[in-house]
């Protein structure tokens, strides 16, 4: 049986995700059985060597950036980043407080309920397309803080491709990366 760290929580479903470590992490519903979870875990063995076997071909891929790197890509998304999201707000017609760029583990952006904008620096290592969904996507959550269809009405009307560069976006994260 594989082994696997279980977290409860009031969910209806059961999901099964890795750790950056190839560990497995199960999330299932408080009442849910402990056999049902086992078996929903050994159902998922194909996936989870798949999953293992593409992380370990990405921490081959990754590029450990030096300090120097970290410095001026930091310095250029202090620059950049802030003109990308006064044209979309412009566009939008959305307010912002204020930004902060910052290196977070697992996020790119965020928004706050006061209008305060946080990113990654490292999206200034990708490509604009991606670097401007997420603006649009933290812009958004100035009219929904939320993930309803609402929400991504807004994001679809100012960039109608959003989706593939949500996909593109999503292959970043497992491609991404890292600091020393």
């Amino acid at each position: 049986m594989e082994e696997y760290t279980l977290i409860r929580s009031k969910r209806k479903t059961i999901s099964l995700s890795l750790d950056g470590e190839g560990n497995v992490i199960v999330r299932a519903p408080l009442r849910l059985p402990l056999y049902r979870i086992e078996e929903f875990v050994e159902k998922s063995r194909p996936w989870i060597d798949d999953r293992r076997e593409k992380q370990k071909k990405t921490m081959q891929n990754r590029h450990v950036i030096t300090e120097q790197e970290r410095a001026d890509g930091m310095e250029r998304a202090k620059t950049y980043i802030p003109q990308r999201v006064s044209y979309y707000a412009q566009r939008m017609g959305v307010t912002y407080g204020r930004i902060c760029i910052r290196e977070q583990k697992t996020r790119w952006g965020s928004c706050s309920s006061k209008g305060n904008l946080n990113f990654n620096w490292k999206l200034i290592l990708m490509p604009r397309e991606i670097l401007d969904y997420v603006v649009v996507h933290e812009l958004a959550h100035r009219r929904e803080m939320n993930h309803s269809a609402s929400f991504w009405r807004i994001v679809e009307a100012e960039l109608p491709d959003y989706r593939e560069r949500r996909r593109a976006l999503k292959e970043y994260d497992s491609y991404s990366v890292n600091s020393k």
